[in-house]
């Protein structure tokens, strides 16, 4: 069935999508958060144009033929955008077939463990430590993220021995059975990032995420090939070639797409696909508690090479609430997978009628 409008909800910080197709279906997306008042204008200038009067069943080849035909636009804002646009077209699809995204991808919605994911640098380890054990305690987390280096710090701790000190601290109060990971968020140059990871191994973490800045891959590949700590990495990419090129040179062990960076689910299916090939894991990366964690259980719920956590975020930041129902919840160390049709949320539409509105249509 072709596709008859595509309608964006807007505010600075979150964008919702709504396509309707001839025949009166409808599905909900949404872009990747964070000046998504920008993509949807890059969704209604620049893919819509493809969208109207295409078949909303056609999503691979819709995507495709919008990343092609805009690519002398390549990279973050284009693929935000039609993230918004795949992501409402598999709602639409699942609504019409009356199943969730996870079944037509091949899954069954279940439970899948999280880790709880701190975005904080901000933080002692001291009280990093203690709202963990407390959230241990209150949700039965038995893995966690935290936060290391600086964004992009090039060195720059967020202030001075702050790594040096979190590392063994955080592992002291979780003790020797808790699951750690450290994100350094492309915070290290090559010879630093080593000297962290030689710290993380002695603390026995996990995995070691984005040590070097993302688009230096040859200096995440040193790093990778020099610790024995798994390295992760991938959540900034846009550019499949790049995927393609992090895994052929062994840059990172662990796979990270951010569906909504990366264009969408029929995106990171494929570079799921490429990871799997090469026998690494993919877990794609979810770092708030907006749509983007719903997108990324229906995928972990079916990919066969799937990390064995999803991330979650421990903070809950103000622009999430009110969005959908039911807001996730993490149980026993555990969260589900919206069994209802599509993403298995329904949207607020308090909310959306006071987003700023947009709308492209096939007259």
């Amino acid at each position: 069935m072709k596709i008859k409008s595509i309608e964006s909800f807007s505010t600075r910080n979150i964008g919702i999508v709504r396509v309707r197709t001839e025949d009166g279906f409808e599905g909900y997306g949404q872009f990747a958060p964070y000046q998504a008042d920008i993509s949807a204008m890059v969704m209604h200038r620049q893919v819509a144009p493809y969208a109207l009067g295409a078949d909303a069943n056609d999503i691979d080849g819709l995507v495709d033929r919008v990343i092609t035909g805009e690519h002398k636009f390549p990279g973050s804002y284009i693929c935000r955008a039609v993230g918004g646009l795949d992501t409402a077209l598999w709602d639409l699809r699942g609504k019409r077939e009356e199943k969730s995204v996870c079944e037509l991808l091949g899954g069954k919605p279940r439970l899948i463990p999280a880790y709880g994911s701190s975005m904080r640098r901000d933080i002692t380890p001291e009280d990093e430590a203690e709202r963990l054990l407390r959230l241990q305690d209150k949700h039965g987390y038995e893995a966690f993220k935290i936060r290391i280096g600086e964004n992009f710090g090039n060195d720059v701790d967020h202030w001075p021995g702050r790594t040096e000190a979190i590392i063994p601290a955080i592992r002291k109060a979780l003790g020797d059975k808790t699951i750690i990971h450290a994100d350094a968020n492309s915070g290290f140059t090559v010879k630093r990032a080593i000297e962290v990871g030689r710290i993380l191994e002695q603390y026995n973490y996990g995995h070691f995420e984005e040590p070097c800045p993302y688009p230096e891959l040859e200096w995440t590949a040193e790093v990778a090939d020099a610790l024995t700590i798994p390295v992760a990495g991938g959540e900034q990419d846009t550019d499949l070639a790049q995927f393609r090129r992090m895994i052929a040179m062994k840059a990172v062990d662990i796979v990270q797409p951010d569906i909504c960076y990366a264009g969408g689910i029929s995106r990171t299916l494929q570079v799921a696909k490429m990871a799997e090939k090469a026998g690494i894991p993919c877990t794609p990366h979810a770092a708030n508690l907006s749509m983007i964690t719903v997108f990324t259980l229906h995928v972990l719920g079916a990919i066969p090479n799937g990390g064995p956590y999803l991330e979650f975020s421990i903070e809950e930041p103000a622009w999430v609430k009110g969005i959908f129902e039911p807001f996730l919840q993490v149980k026993d160390g555990k969260v589900a997978i919206p069994d209802g049709p599509g993403w298995g949320v329904t949207f607020n539409q308090e909310w959306l009628d006071k987003a700023q509105y947009q709308i492209s249509s096939k007259e």
